[in-house]
């Protein structure tokens, strides 16, 4: 069945051009001329409903960005291209704001007009083949997960968050070491008092101490009044230090004496304060490496590691990137209040094949400017640029066996299909998704190979 097209434009014969033209494309034109007649057309029930709008901004009865708002919260509104003669930035930023999928000037270069309506439709067609995006079941506060890594940092979540242990949490930057800190915290009891924060890296070796335990006026130059520090704004609650491996030696000192001793003074003061906080500490650094080069203390290390947390790299979690995409988007649109609903399955296989120096962090960034510059609900992989290719992950098998024959295309599509079975843990629709395979093919090649799933 042809695509139908609905054309609003007051002006009569550009009407009559743009519906011979599209007619003759092979799509099903209607046409309105002002704005009433384009919202009823657009919301006819069944099948008249248009699928796409060639709007006009300049209109009888209203204008066409009143036509973009009284569709916003129409369900299933067709798909709209502005076509106007304002070649200004605050109509174009409006009516991208009111949800206008493209923005083209008159006069129309006609190949451009028939490369976006095709783009707009063919986006549309998609959904039925998309994944859509729900809130995500596999996680623990915001660390979301299913891969049993994840689930094993949650076992221990659990396990720690009964004590006031101290605990180190390790692992590479933006891989979440402060939402696992959050995250015992909101599951001890301690649950209702304070969680404070310091980034040992933000902070100058002169200003920590001080920033750590407080000051009294006149302890050093600029201290004009007392200070409480972040031990004591901790109270009974929980301390984070964050990138522990960047404190200087004598501040290290300092700390480990606190630790041991449950009491801390503020800078220029002698009276002693209770340290009442359960400490947590997280670095992306080895700390067992800074302690055999002497710049970490070795007693510290120890009384910091009373429980060790590894948090792993998202390469090595691969198989959680679907379901990371599903919790993050559900958050990302929510914050920036757009409806991004659907991610393509090539946008998806992208996503899954990239290696993530940066971690969840980065996934969450790229996410977030695909999420600003989508023109629809639809994510796909042109909204995913990431970098040159130079950290995609390996997904394809070497060019030749260690015997140095070359691998049939037999053999490299059974092997690419075990991998892929592999990182989405035998889930055969995120399988599918990647491959951009229907399951029913999938299911025929799964018994052609003779695969089972200790094979991956």
């Amino acid at each position: 069945m042809a695509a139908r097209i609905l054309i609003v434009d007051d002006d009569r014969s550009i009407r009559r051009t743009l519906e011979k033209f599209l007619g003759s494309e092979g799509y099903d034109v209607t046409t309105a001329q002002d704005a009433p007649g384009a919202i009823a057309s657009a919301t006819v029930a069944g099948p008249e409903r248009p699928e796409l709008m060639l709007l006009d901004l300049g209109l009888p009865g209203g204008s066409g960005f009143d036509v973009l708002a009284a569709l916003h919260d129409k369900p299933a509104p067709p798909t709209v291209v502005v076509v106007t003669a304002r070649d200004d930035m605050q109509s174009t930023v409006k009516a991208i704001q009111l949800g206008a999928y493209e923005y083209l000037v008159k006069p129309v270069d006609i190949d451009r007009l028939r490369t976006v309506v095709k783009a707009a439709l063919d986006s549309r067609e998609q959904r039925d083949q998309l994944v859509q995006i729900t809130a995500a079941q596999h996680q623990v506060g915001d660390i979301i997960g299913k891969s049993s890594a994840i689930r094993d940092v949650w076992k221990q979540i659990g396990a720690v968050s009964t004590t006031r242990a101290p605990v180190l949490i390790r692992g590479e930057s933006g891989t979440g070491k402060e939402l696992v800190a959050k995250a015992i915290h909101v599951a001890s009891a301690d649950r209702e008092r304070p969680f404070v924060a310091v980034n040992c890296t933000a902070l100058a070796p002169g200003v920590l101490e001080s920033e750590l335990f407080g000051h009294v006026k006149g302890a050093f130059t600029g201290a004009i009044a007392d200070r409480p520090g972040r031990f004591e704004l901790a109270g009974k609650g929980t301390l984070f230090l964050d990138e522990i491996a960047e404190i200087p030696l004598e501040i290290q000192a300092k700390l480990l004496r606190v630790l041991q001793e449950k009491t801390f003074e503020r800078v220029g003061d002698s009276k002693p304060i209770a340290l009442d906080a359960r400490v947590i500490a997280a670095t992306h650094r080895d700390l067992g490496s800074m302690v055999a080069k002497g710049t970490f203390r070795e007693d510290l290390f120890y009384r910091l590691r009373v429980v060790e947390i590894h948090l792993p790299p998202l390469r090595d979690r691969a198989g959680d990137i679907p379901v990371l995409v599903e919790g993050l988007l559900a958050k990302i649109t929510r914050d920036l209040a757009k409806e991004v609903r659907y991610v393509t399955p090539a946008a998806l296989a992208r996503l899954s094949c990239y290696a993530w120096p940066g971690n969840v962090r980065e996934l969450e960034n790229v996410l977030t400017r695909a999420v600003v510059l989508a023109k629809t609900d639809v994510l796909d992989e042109t909204l995913l640029p990431l970098g040159d290719g130079s950290h995609a992950a390996e997904s394809l098998p070497a060019e030749a066996d260690a015997d140095g024959t070359l691998p049939t295309l037999r053999e490299i599509e059974r092997r690419h299909i075990i991998r892929v079975l592999a990182h989405a843990e035998w889930n055969k629709r995120r399988a599918c998704a990647i491959l951009d395979i229907s399951r029913p093919t999938l299911d025929r090649k799964i018994d052609e190979y003779g695969l089972r799933k200790d094979d991956a």
